[in-house]
């Protein structure tokens, strides 16, 4: 039975961040607020947690498309291969922000994902899940949950969020009602920006 825990975005309390972080370590499965869609996600580096999330999206970990949620760009260089300054400050331009971009990736890749020639960096501008990567020190998956609503394509309310997964999940972070657009994808391996998903961020960049 998963917790549900009240985080607001002007101010997170440090000790329920703590909380939720030490779900996090323990191989928990978090559900969690950003500046789109409320997300499903966990450590990048607990490859039992990543199993767990892929098994309840119906993939395979090797074949996931999950997105890396980092606290800023600071994070870049250990999954990203060195990227050309235009392309640096793009990203620095758009984010924090409700962007995913795709990034050629590195050989420092989870080993889950070492078969990827690719990552999706998302740094949201929105403060409780930027506190909890701090604190937790490393990124956390992101992987959208869908409702089953056919004209409201994400969830939007905590409550319901928590009434659908509390027995799927760990911890349901309530950071009040989420968006139901999910992010813009711009891929960025190729050096010219390809749009892949057109979402709640501006094409205007």
């Amino acid at each position: 039975m998963a917790e549900l825990i009240k985080l607001y975005n002007e101010n997170p309390n440090p000790k329920e961040v703590k909380k939720v972080v030490s779900i996090i370590k323990n191989g928990g499965l978090i559900i969690y607020p950003s500046d789109t869609v409320y997300a499903l996600g966990c450590d990048i580096t607990n490859n039992r947690a990543l199993e767990k999330v892929a098994k309840l999206k119906g993939v395979k970990l090797a074949k996931a498309n999950f997105s890396f949620v980092c606290k800023d760009l600071s994070n870049l260089s250990d999954y990203v291969k060195q990227i050309d300054s235009a392309t640096f400050k793009l990203l620095k331009r758009a984010l924090p922000g409700p962007y995913t971009f795709i990034l050629p990736g590195n050989n420092n890749l989870p080993t889950v994902f070492k078969k990827k020639k690719e990552v999706g960096i998302r740094v949201p501008d929105n403060a409780i899940v930027q506190a909890i990567i701090e604190e937790l020190g490393n990124p956390i998956i992101s992987t959208s949950i869908y409702d089953e609503d056919e004209v409201i394509e994400y969830m939007t309310d905590p409550e319901l969020i928590f009434e659908k997964w509390h027995t799927l999940v760990d911890v349901v972070v309530d950071g009040g009602y989420g968006d139901n657009i999910a992010s813009t994808i711009i891929d960025l391996t190729t050096g010219e920006p390809v749009l892949i998903r057109e979402g709640k961020g501006s094409l205007e960049i």
